[in-house]
């Protein structure tokens, strides 16, 4: 396994994060496999775990407590909020109201006196910033968190954040963490040089692109044990266009890997770890055959140039294939209120 400073931060992360998010009624019910899935990406050097209140709807993070036991200071353990925890219309965003409930309950269900990285899971275009961030100060003055980050916030965010933080003597976000992967590269135009530019560590999330790049699908039908298979209105099998187009990239790119000497997984992993701006690729099994196919790509962490160009040439810089696998789609762009007067 090799690491790498988390952006300006001082701390080093394994180059593989290990993701939480198939934990529970999500994925596996299994709490044993699941805690030996720790076990086993922890003893091979992972020590950067990620989870989120939401997963499972808090499952996750209890599960990961109680497989922490005894393991706790050996990882940087970072959570997340902002999407909904129940029908409350305040049990949810990026407001001080509730981003103080919120880390009180990720807190106690993972078992724990303080958070390594507190992530803001989306943004909220109803919150300003510096309400969040002084929130998010008061927290790490506490020593309830040690280090806060952003996670899909499009570039021009990413900035304001940084003024703001600057202008009002706030602490500052870290670390950002975004959806990339080979068939999913729209952070390149804007999200991941902005985030180097600031200094950043980076977190990539969906680098195998929900399955996509582990050669499960290849083709229409879809395998009963998958992610698509539990998720039957999954974008990609709705969209025949984006399913046809991927299904011929996986291809090519299964060839590409065998050529060099690579499982596909390890392809793709690699892609994401070889931008000078990423610092972890979060993987998520569901199983430990899952994580097994994964840890491999941990060493070397990264691709030759004649392997990138290959790929650039199959899925050209800066393109998502399906665009709805964004992380984030702007609130003006979905809500026609707020492009039209009234």
């Amino acid at each position: 396994m090799q690491y790498r400073r988390l952006g300006g931060t001082g701390v080093e992360v394994s180059t593989l994060c290990l993701g939480t998010m198939m934990f529970g009624a999500w994925g596996n019910p299994d709490e044993q496999e699941c805690h030996r899935i720790v076990a086993e990406a922890l003893d091979a050097g992972i020590n950067l775990v990620d989870t989120a209140d939401v997963y499972a709807h808090g499952e996750s993070e209890e599960i990961l407590g109680r497989a922490l036991r005894g393991r706790r200071d050996d990882v940087v353990l970072a959570t997340k909020f902002h999407e909904p925890m129940g029908d409350d219309r305040n049990r949810r965003g990026n407001s001080r109201r509730w981003i103080r409930q919120a880390v009180e309950g990720s807190l106690r269900r993972l078992g724990t006196d303080w958070i390594d990285l507190y992530q803001v899971h989306r943004p909220d275009p109803l919150t300003d910033v510096d309400e969040t961030l002084g929130a998010l100060s008061d927290l790490v003055r506490e020593g309830k968190v040690r280090m806060i980050g952003t996670s899909a916030f499009p570039a021009e965010q990413i900035v304001e954040a940084q003024w703001v933080a600057e202008r009002r003597q706030r602490e500052r976000f870290t670390t950002e963490q975004l959806g990339y992967s080979i068939l999913t590269r729209g952070v390149e135009a804007a999200a991941l040089p902005t985030s180097a530019r600031h200094r950043l560590g980076v977190l990539v999330f969906s680098p195998l692109n929900g399955g996509w790049l582990t050669g499960k699908y290849r083709s229409a039908a879809v395998p009963a044990d998958s992610r698509a298979g539990r998720n039957g209105d999954h974008f990609d099998f709705r969209d025949a266009a984006a399913r046809d187009r991927k299904l011929a990239l996986v291809d090519e790119l299964a060839t590409l890997a065998d050529e060099s000497g690579l499982t596909l997984i390890e392809l793709a992993l690699g892609f994401v770890l070889s931008h000078p701006a990423v610092t972890s690729a979060i993987i998520g099994p569901r199983t430990l055959a899952q994580l097994r196919s994964q840890l491999p790509a941990g060493e070397p962490a990264g691709l030759p140039a004649d392997v990138l160009d290959r790929i650039d040439a199959l899925v050209r810089p800066g393109h998502d294939v399906n665009p709805a696998d964004a992380g984030y789609q702007v609130p003006a762009l979905t809500d026609p209120s707020l492009r039209r007067r009234p």
